[in-house]
């Protein structure tokens, strides 16, 4: 049994140290050619650039796109000059790079009729075909676990040996589990633990996708942890200056763990496509490729369980999933997401045998035994600085539990501990397990439904 969801410290699970050997490096990139975009396309971005943001250096415009200066940049901004479409108004240090560039009347023409088609002004996205590749290249280095490597990753959980035993497998599948149970057993905190097994491996992603001139923002600050090791920020700087040894439109980061729960619908698993600024951003699956997609509190969400469930057949059979644009054409990208599922409800009430059928693993995360129930609560309290008291546990079993016919869940040794320090610094006296904290602290916590 484990402990409750307050064991884990964030969104992002705190990866173990490690080395790993990417199978994946962007390639570095010198000439328009290697974009894999058209010079006309990246003349536009750069006029947006310049028209959002005033004047900028050449340096500053290269790491706006994302972009290498020498070779690339340079001749974008020396294109845009003999067309009268940019200007150089000073120099603010050495070397073409430090010339201060400004849009001109032209250029300002120009850079509104690239808005009407779309306001999108960053990172230079990278070819469709491009993103495919990598993500089918980095899908072969994700990490095999094994069971000393799952009781690290596990330590902070009481499990039973059932439950660890199902884990270890289910993660490397790497396709999809099911985790069920009553709520209050740590069924997310589980889920997050197998975030932390991944995160230990880093991967490579783009800041944005293009797709036939559609840009696809796919780097989300929220769900994408960044490497500490990347040589390249969030802004696209780095070895811009100099010469990258990669593509700097990439991004290291820790492989992605994205949780969604009751505001989940149909529509934010697909391309979403924004009406004001003409650009997509990447649903919640595609922001997962390459690590876990956890749907938590799975049945509560505003479209029907079955519906939801059926998004996810293809994806889970073939290892690809399929998007549509605002415009109708379907496109192909791979889907390597390990999805779980986690609920509080009945499998019986939220899908059929046939779908169960789909899901490589299920795994029942039930309530606590009373030794379980001990050792969790012995734990939390010492963590919490609450006295323990075997005398005082069992006086909180048999009135509170016991007589009340009440289940064991293994969140509650957590919240009493946190009842009972709340009334010790009211009652200014030592937290400890004594029966009248115990009683204090169960009349505030429990309600008698």
């Amino acid at each position: 049994m484990s402990l409750p969801r307050s064991s884990v410290r964030s969104a992002h699970p705190e990866p173990m140290p490690t080395t790993s050997s990417l199978r994946f490096i962007p390639p570095p990139i010198s000439r328009v050619e290697d974009t894999g975009l058209s010079q006309l396309w990246l003349q536009d971005l750069a006029l947006k650039i310049l028209y959002f943001r005033g004047y900028l250096t050449g340096f500053e415009v290269a790491e706006a796109m994302s972009l290498p200066f020498a070779g690339l940049v340079d001749q974008i901004l020396e294109a845009l000059k003999r067309e009268k479409f940019v200007e150089v108004k000073t120099q603010v240090g050495f070397g073409e790079g430090s010339y201060q560039y400004a849009i001109t009347g032209a250029g300002i023409a120009r850079a509104r009729e690239a808005l009407e088609r779309s306001q999108y002004a960053g990172p230079a996205p990278v070819p469709l075909s491009v993103y495919n590749e990598s993500i089918i290249r980095q899908s072969r280095g994700r990490p095999t676990v094994h069971p000393r490597s799952m009781r690290q990753a596990l330590s902070d959980l009481v499990l039973s040996e059932k439950t660890f035993n199902q884990i270890g497998p289910a993660v490397n599948s790497g396709t999809s589990i099911f985790l069920y149970g009553p709520p209050g057993n740590g069924k997310t905190s589980i889920a997050r633990s197998i975030g932390s097994i991944l995160l230990q491996e880093d991967m490579f992603i783009p800041f944005a996708i293009d797709i036939d001139g559609q840009v696809v923002k796919l780097y989300d600050s929220v769900n994408h942890y960044l490497s500490p090791e990347d040589d390249v920020t969030e802004s696209g700087t780095g070895s811009i200056k100099t010469g990258s040894k990669r593509d700097p439109r990439w991004v290291k980061i820790r492989r992605p763990f994205v949780v969604v729960g009751g505001e989940l619908t149909m529509a934010g698993l697909d391309l979403v496509f924004d009406d004001v600024n003409k650009f997509y951003e990447a649903p919640f699956q595609v922001k997962a490729n390459g690590g876990v997609f956890l749907i938590d509190d799975f049945g509560r969400q505003q479209v029907r369980p079955r519906d939801l469930l059926n998004r996810w057949i293809v994806p889970l059979e073939n290892r690809i999933d399929f998007l549509t644009l605002h415009t109708g054409r379907k496109v192909e990208l791979p889907f390597d997401v390990l999805v779980v599922f986690s609920t509080n409800l009945p499998p019986r009430d939220l899908v059929d045998e046939a779908f169960l059928r789909r899901l490589r693993h299920k795994i029942e995360v039930g309530d606590p035994s009373y030794e379980t129930y001990r050792h969790i609560f012995d734990r939390v309290a010492k963590d919490k600085g609450v006295m323990y008291s075997d005398k005082g546990l069992a006086y909180l079993l048999q009135e509170w539990y016991i007589k009340r016919n009440r289940k064991l869940r293994a969140s509650h040794p957590r919240d009493i501990c946190d009842q009972i320090l709340d009334i010790s610094r009211y009652m200014n006296v030592e937290p400890e397990m004594t029966k009248d904290l115990i009683d204090r602290a169960a009349e505030a916590y429990f309600v008698e439904l």
